[in-house]
């Protein structure tokens, strides 16, 4: 991802809670010669030597796995919060602009087996029914209902480079005050989060 220097985030922890934040990402590879691209969550885990990893499944109808083992290779884009910023809003002259966050993470895949895949499912969905007033669990399911698990392909992926990119008004530090007001004023809930993000890096001094 081209990333100009003033934008590119390279605080592990802040881009890893990013990922947590925006787990509904993007998973990129190559098909029969042509790019492949699928919509999935893609949980941020540890290895079993402490390393951070990315586990996610997709459909086993979705061909996208069928290129797995002839090329590991996988793209996975996490997008985050992103909105318009007016140039009226800046002090001087200039066009307007984009701000947004995006994260890039190339590594490199391999298959879960279906037992490996029904112990991180029912971790996964334990996590994400935790609030819910009438949680469900994998585990109060019969065996009937858990056969649809052999229709998903599980899948870890080794992280070998992450690019993150926070576009937030950097270079128009004067007119942040201003971008972060107008921001807030929005309807649009990307815009406001934008705002919201501005506020809290510019009070750390970011």
């Amino acid at each position: 991802m081209y990333i100009p220097s003033k934008y590119k985030n390279e605080d592990l922890s802040e881009v890893t809670e990013f990922i947590r934040s925006n787990s509904f990402g993007i998973l990129i590879n190559q098909l029969n010669g042509k790019p492949w691209a699928t919509h999935t969550p893609l949980e941020l885990d540890k290895d079993k030597d402490g390393n951070d990893i990315l586990v996610g499944h997709i459909a086993k109808a979705n061909p996208q796995w069928k290129a797995f083992e002839a090329n590991s290779d996988v793209l996975c884009i996490f997008n985050g919060p992103h909105t318009y910023v007016s140039s009226s809003w800046y002090k001087e002259e200039e066009v307007p602009t984009w701000n947004y966050i995006a994260v890039h993470i190339y590594g490199s895949l391999t298959v879960m087996t279906e037992s490996e895949v029904l112990t991180w499912l029912h971790g996964l969905v334990d996590h994400y029914e935790q609030g819910e007033k009438t949680p469900v669990s994998l585990s109060e399911m019969s065996p009937a209902t858990l056969r649809q698990v052999k229709g998903v392909v599980g899948f870890r992926i080794k992280i070998d480079q992450i690019q993150a990119a926070y576009k937030l008004s950097q270079g128009r530090e004067e007119d942040h005050a201003r971008i972060i007001h107008e921001l807030q004023n929005k309807n649009e809930a990307g815009s406001r989060h934008v705002s919201d993000i501005m506020k809290k890096r510019g009070s750390k001094g970011s």
